[in-house]
């Protein structure tokens, strides 16, 4: 038989049944609670619910106010955690853990100064164990408070009788309906069907000729005969004319169905709240997309509707309009064709009164050169009745002249042919497509290539100047020009060619501040000013990746920074570099006047070499301040980081020492020892011949003695006898 000890870590299945149990029963109903957890008893639920799983505990950081308040508590009231508790704001259990936390950094920051709490070893307390080494659960021991802790998260593989947990508490927890309502709900049903027999039964009885009474049950009332809560009238005469004229409520006399009554509560509040929400709904749904103006939108429906509204904006196409189909000149005519036609408007409301001249004649005339004016029309105000017009209305030509009209009209038709040929419409062939519609672009788009367009170049012109001026190197401030030996290659002279050609393009295209070059002073030649366009960025990074690959195969080397290091030694280790470096930096004086270096050859005036000199001692004591100060502040930053290591340093230093002072006085005292213990090795055999002689010469002597002793006693007896 498998037996369950109850308690241990809690598993993330536990916590959740938990919550659901407390969210149906309450907080006080913990044995029924406990029944859903099968490893768990009631008063481990209220701890792990009161402890952990309560929303109102805080589990954020502890603030710097709270750990103040927390050890001001423990110092007034120490080990009382359940009331400092409340006071602030946590739970027992993390006050504990915190006030043990704070102990801790209080003692690792004055570990050096106190050495009382007994945790060192045999060369300080680095070999003693921390507080959190002792306060740690060996293996064997079990957690005295498991409720306090995180949930262990739940095995893939559940074990049978935790499912089975799980589908109870599940079941339990899904039924709404309580074990009384079930209960009464049965006790319904049977009463119900015991009526039923019963009634089953009169009547057989009945139809068999056999009356039964019906058995009353004392002090239960029949409603069928008595009247419930009957109040009789007191004794005496009274006036019931007013009873006979008052109003009847129709709706008190409506019959109650008995389902109705036997309803439960919860039943009826459910209902209620059905029907509200109907309304709500309806009410929503009248209101239309005006209907929720005036409520308030949560902040996650806010983003939700922008994001949404960005989504929209996104996904709309570019407005691409046709090309106007009106010029400038079409404009022009419709203006001037539309000022034609206010002239003549304006000509006829001036004399719209005035009746055209006709020829002498019949009235009325009968000819369809006369237009017949139509009779001007009286408007009222807006809404006014339309004037009628008193004359009967006639036909404008006789039937006659209809007739003959239209005779005149089919007479002029073309004869009939009875020709016919058929003509089939021009198919276009498949293949012959129409030319796609460009579409026009946008002013906007159009200037933003343009503008990309024009940085794309300007950023493949600048990778084609040198590497120089795109790395903003110093320069010298004179162009010089190199020259080949005599006994140079012609690849070398190419070299040093192309070498004079850019240097010149740069020191007038991009003259460097202070140098003889001013700025658009010099025209270049044109085959140096169009330098940088002679070759594209393909061809230069071509020439450079041959170069590279050159490098490799002939150093062996593939960074730049190995190849700078290589040609570095290559060059300063040859004896003629150190000589004219040297001579060269001391040539160089700094110029105050020209504020650029020169040579001691170009200064002629004595005042600026001092000058010179001066600014050059300024410099370098500036540059000395500026070192030093960057040095105190990284001294004092190391200090601060480093601070702790240092100290433990020197101390475990210290420790060594000692222990290394020990180690020779040992190692001393072990010579010393063993020194003797060679010398007793060969001292010793000679004292035990010399104790064995001894002790040889008092056994001999001894017997002597005993021998002499015996024979003195012998003659005493005899002279005795």
């Amino acid at each position: 038989m498998k037996y369950i000890v109850k308690g241990g870590i809690w598993k993330n299945t536990e916590d959740e049944i938990l919550k659901a149990a407390v969210s149906k029963y309450g907080k006080n109903q913990w044995a029924r609670i406990s029944s859903l957890l099968v490893r768990k008893t009631p008063k481990q639920c209220k701890a792990r619910w009161f402890e952990w799983l309560d929303p109102s505990i805080k589990k954020t950081e502890w603030s710097k106010e709270e750990d103040e308040k927390l050890l001001h508590l423990a110092k007034l009231m120490p080990t009382q955690w359940r009331t400092i508790a409340p006071i602030v704001g946590r739970t027992p259990a993390q006050c504990l853990e915190r006030y043990q936390k704070l102990l801790d950094e209080a003692e690792t920051r004055d570990t050096d100064r106190s050495k009382e709490l007994g945790l060192q070893g045999a060369f300080g307390h680095e070999t003693g164990p921390s507080a959190d080494d002792v306060r740690k659960l060996r293996p064997g021991e079990v957690d005295p408070e498991p409720e306090t802790k995180p949930a262990r998260p739940d095995p893939v593989d559940m074990d049978e009788d935790e499912k089975e947990m799980l589908s109870e508490a599940r079941a339990r927890l899904a039924n709404t309906q309580g074990k009384k309502a079930k209960r009464k709900a049965r006790e319904r049903q049977l009463e119900e069907a015991r009526r039923l027999t019963a009634l089953q039964k009169r009547r057989e009885l009945k139809a068999a000729g056999i009356y039964m009474r019906l058995k009353t049950k004392p002090n239960v009332m029949d409603y069928n005969t008595d009247i419930p809560f009957e109040k009789k009238p007191a004794l005496g005469f009274y006036d019931t004319t007013e009873e006979g004229s008052r109003t009847v409520d129709p709706g008190k006399l409506t019959n109650v169905h008995l389902s109705k009554l036997n309803r439960r509560r919860a039943d009826i509040e459910e209902e209620k709240n059905r029907e509200k929400k109907r309304k709500a709904r309806e009410n929503n749904n009248k209101g239309g997309p005006q209907g929720n103006q005036g409520q308030f939108v949560p902040e996650k429906n806010a983003k939700i509707q922008k994001m949404q509204e960005e989504e929209q904006i996104a996904k709309r196409r570019k407005l691409v309009l046709p090309a106007p189909q009106v010029g400038e000149q079409e404009l022009e005519e419709i203006v001037k064709s539309g000022f034609a036609g206010e002239n003549a408007k304006t000509l006829v409301a001036d004399d719209v009164g005035a009746t055209p001249f006709t020829d002498r004649g019949p009235t009325p005339l009968y000819s369809e050169l006369r237009t017949p004016r139509p009779k001007t029309q009286i408007d009222g105000y807006p809404g006014a009745t339309p004037l009628q017009s008193m004359a009967t209305p006639r036909n404008a030509k006789p039937p006659q002249s209809v007739k003959v009209s239209l005779l005149q009209g089919l007479a002029s038709l073309p004869k009939p042919r009875n020709e016919w040929e058929i003509r089939l419409p021009e198919i276009e062939q498949e293949d012959e497509k129409k030319p796609a519609e460009k579409a026009v672009e946008d002013m906007s788009d159009l200037e933003r290539e343009i503008k990309e367009q024009a940085e794309r170049d300007e950023q493949e012109r600048a990778a084609r100047r040198s590497l120089a001026v795109q790395l903003e190197l110093p320069r010298p401030t004179t162009m010089h020009q190199f020259k080949a030996d005599s006994n140079a290659s012609e690849a070398e002279k190419m070299i040093y060619e192309e070498l004079n050609r850019l240097l010149k393009h740069d020191a007038v295209k991009y003259p460097v501040a202070g140098g003889k070059v001013a700025p658009g002073a010099v025209q270049l030649p044109e085959s140096i000013a169009q330098l940088e366009d002679e070759f594209d960025s393909k061809a230069l990074a071509d020439a450079r990746k041959e170069l590279d690959q050159e490098i490799v195969k002939t150093l062996g080397l593939s960074e730049d920074d190995d190849v700078k290091k290589a040609v570095w030694e290559h060059v300063s280790s040859k004896p003629e570099f150190e000589e004219l470096w040297k001579k060269e930096h001391e040539e160089l004086i700094f110029s105050v006047k020209f504020n650029r270096f020169l040579t001691l050859n170009e200064m002629d005036d004595d005042k600026d070499i001092i000058q010179g000199l001066e600014k050059t001692i300024e410099a370098n004591r500036q540059t000395m301040i500026r070192d030093a100060t960057r040095a105190g502040k990284l001294e004092n930053k190391l200090e601060v980081r480093l601070g702790g290591y240092m100290n433990r340093s020197k101390m475990l230093s210290k420790q060594i020492v000692e222990a290394f002072e020990e180690y020779e006085a040992a190692q001393l005292e072990y010579n010393s020892f063993l020194n003797l213990q060679n010398a007793e090795r060969a001292v010793i055999p000679r004292r035990i011949e010399a104790l064995e002689y001894e002790v040889n010469k008092l056994v001999n002597r001894e017997k002597e003695l005993q021998e002499r002793y015996k024979n003195l006693s012998d003659e005493k007896m005899e002279l005795l006898v």
